[in-house]
């Protein structure tokens, strides 16, 4: 065991994960499980959930197919998983979807979009695992993944932007609301990630932008693992006095 295990440690705790199913949730989990968590992995395709499972390989994991665009239904679904598997130490929202869109394009029921799954599913996931009923007696700590747009701008991210940087604003609401009982709220704020969302967004740039992009990040583009690592430990049980920071994780790309 490295030091780093041995200062992150989650065994007998579980954590849910959204967007479990690839890209970055896929890796979250995994290193969650390295880690001793107890794993419940929520996305829309059974199939990859099971994949990741499989990865992760931990004891203890479940899976729960739940389309977060269907915001409603979040908050009923997590309240009923949660009542059959136990109590829930953790949150990691790490779903996420991204439309490159410019302004004259981007119609109401896009930015609609984004906000459902990139915040207000986010919201009703935290809703929901912070019950008195459900989350660990002692308290528990809440992850979610921003993004360095939440801070910077981009041409045709305007509906992007707004629902990573309306999410860092609740965020921070929330840990002050939520630090009476020993919850720790924070985000993570990657910059560019080689994810398959990622690459759907560059197919739609031309070569002379995803170079510029790239060039952008004085350390190169991260890897979903490198977000990963960082995850766990702002998330870990010993990692008790950080709450309500947004994190950037960018390659040097906010340091410019």
């Amino acid at each position: 065991m490295d030091m780093s295990e041995a200062c992150i440690d989650f065994k007998g705790m579980r954590v849910l994960v959204s967007g479990a199913s690839s890209g970055i949730g896929r890796a979250i989990a995994v290193e969650l499980s390295r880690r001793g968590a107890g794993l419940i992995l929520v996305g829309r395709d059974r199939k990859r959930l099971e994949e990741t499972a499989a990865m992760a390989g931990t004891a203890e994991r479940h899976l729960l197919s739940l389309d977060l665009q269907n915001t409603a239904e979040v908050f009923p679904a997590v309240r009923e998983f949660a009542a059959s598997v136990g109590r829930i130490y953790g949150l990691c929202h790490a779903a996420g979807i991204v439309e490159t869109l410019p302004l004259t394009a981007g119609k109401a029921e896009h930015v609609r979009r984004l906000m459902d799954v990139n915040l207000i599913s986010g919201l009703e996931l935290a809703r929901a695992v912070s019950r008195r009923d459900i989350m660990e007696p002692d308290g528990g700590a809440m992850l979610f993944i921003s993004s360095i747009y939440s801070r910077v701008g981009a041409p045709g991210q305007i509906g992007y932007c707004a629902s990573k940087g309306a999410l860092n604003a609740a965020v921070r609401a929330m840990a002050l609301e939520l630090a009476r009982r020993k919850i720790r709220v924070n985000t993570l704020s990657p910059g560019v990630v080689h994810t398959a969302m990622t690459a759907k967004a560059f197919s739609v740039l031309s070569e002379s932008q995803v170079k510029a992009m790239t060039d952008a990040h004085p350390l190169g583009i991260g890897t979903p693992e490198d977000v990963a690592w960082v995850a766990a430990f702002l998330l870990a049980p010993q990692n008790r006095w950080m709450t309500g920071i947004d994190l950037a994780l960018d390659g040097g790309f906010t340091a410019q």
